[in-house]
């Protein structure tokens, strides 16, 4: 089983994969950022159109027609009335800027450049969270291959192991139910080994899919060095990690841009309270079948009009509509508070937790590390001590166990220690690729 499972993935066409360019695809296959990027190209369009709305508006028009039927004309001060068809075309440019608006336009303005800004932050959250994903899974198959390699390497220790054991029991050293029980012990380190293999096989498809790579091709990651792992942020105390957490947390600014653009908007309902007071200008011409001079006469000498002026409106009763509109946005300005306020909690909570995790992960490498040195002294020395006939097999294969278990706590403890310094940059908002 072991053999086919290896075949199986050797089969497989293995890319490999450094930790950046795993980030790369991630990011560039994640439908969530993709979609938010996509969400930042109406947020950018409605902050220019909001910009645009100082400058006045300008539309242009024209009317190619003909009426059939009762007509009436205008002749030497009598009014004529008769059936006839007429052909007609009118033009006209209306032109419309608003002079006052209770500052609509303004905190419109800034609104929409609030909300550009929190697209912004949300997709740079988005990135970091892609980053953490494939960071997770990349960091888990390395060390399902490490765990993997230390069954192997137990496995082959003990099948050496077995081999001394037959030529003791040959040798009349030692009895059949020692070499019963190391024979026990190779087959059920067997299954510890297929397990593991299974175990990273997984967890590397589980990495593909993240990846969306094709159907016949499995990432395979390069190693990172764990080993000789160090950061900076373990100097640094809870108060100074909030505070950096506070200034860089994306999120927590994306909240803040949402705020304060909700506060703009609100004071843009605010401003259908008071009068508006807008410029026009308009000017509109025409040509008649009716009339015998040229088109082009009619059209740009004859009949063109101009008006221009001021228009007021004051609003004193709309159903209810504007004050609607303005409480509307109160609520919405609160409930933004609100979430803002839950964000500032989650991410005292998160700093405060990752960094407790932080400081457990730097203690448990350090016990591991201890804990993996004293048990392969002690299994060096039960073993001599089993090939001199002083130990017994109980000691020994509870000797083998502890050094198994040590080297693959240190494994973890060391594995555990690089995710965390990534956990901890992620609640911080520093996570980078780079990083």
């Amino acid at each position: 089983m072991l053999f086919t499972l290896v075949f199986r993935l050797q089969a497989q066409d293995t890319i490999p994969l450094a930790f950046e360019e795993a980030v790369r695809i991630g990011i560039s296959q994640n439908l969530d950022f993709q979609m938010l990027n996509n969400q930042q190209e109406v947020l950018r369009a409605e902050k220019i159109n909001a910009t645009f709305s100082h400058l006045p508006r300008v539309n242009m028009g024209s009317t190619l027609g003909r009426n059939i039927g009762q007509q009436f004309q205008q002749v030497e001060g009598e009014l004529i009335v008769s059936n006839e068809i007429q052909d007609y075309i009118t033009g006209n440019v209306d032109v419309s800027m608003p002079i006052f608006n209770g500052a609509r336009r303004i905190n419109l303005t800034l609104a929409r450049r609030h909300f550009e800004d929190a697209g912004k932050h949300d997709i740079a959250r988005a990135k970091e969270d892609v980053v953490f994903n494939v960071a997770q899974q990349y960091l888990q198959v390395l060390l399902d291959e490490q765990l993997y390699n230390i069954a192997l390497e137990n496995l082959e220790n003990q099948k050496k192991q077995l081999e001394q054991i037959e030529g003791f029991v040959d040798a009349g050293l030692r009895t059949l139910s020692d070499l019963y029980n190391q024979q026990s012990e190779v087959a059920r380190l067997e299954t510890v080994a297929l397990d593991a293999r299974i175990q990273w096989e997984t967890d590397l498809w589980t990495l593909a899919e993240t990846l969306q790579l094709e159907s016949n091709k499995i990432p395979q990651p390069i190693a990172v060095g764990v080993e000789s792992f160090g950061s900076d942020l373990a100097t640094l105390s809870y108060s100074e990690l909030y505070e950096l957490a506070v200034i860089n947390r994306k999120d927590l600014l994306q909240q803040q841009s949402l705020e304060e653009g909700n506060r703009k908007m609100l004071a843009v309902s605010r401003g259908l309270l008071y009068p508006q007071l807008n410029a026009f200008f308009n000017y509109s011409t025409f040509s008649t079948s009716f009339d015998q001079r040229p088109m082009r006469e009619q059209f740009f000498t004859i009949y063109p009009q101009r008006s221009f002026g001021l228009r007021l409106n004051i609003p004193i009763f709309n159903n209810f509509d504007n004050r609607t509109e303005v409480i509307r946005s109160k609520v919405d300005l609160k409930n933004q508070g609100l979430q803002k306020r839950a964000l500032e909690r989650q991410v005292a909570q998160e700093v405060k937790l990752s960094y407790e995790n932080y400081r457990a992960a730097i203690r448990r490498e350090q016990a591991t590390k201890i804990q993996l040195k004293a048990a392969e002294e002690a299994q060096m020395a039960i073993s001599e001590r089993f090939r001199l006939g002083v130990s017994n097999f109980v000691d020994l294969a509870q000797a083998n166990q502890q050094m198994v278990t040590a080297q693959s706590d240190f494994a973890q403890a060391q594995y555990t220690l690089y995710f965390q310094d990534i956990i901890m940059r992620y609640a911080l908002g520093i996570l980078d690729t780079m990083d």
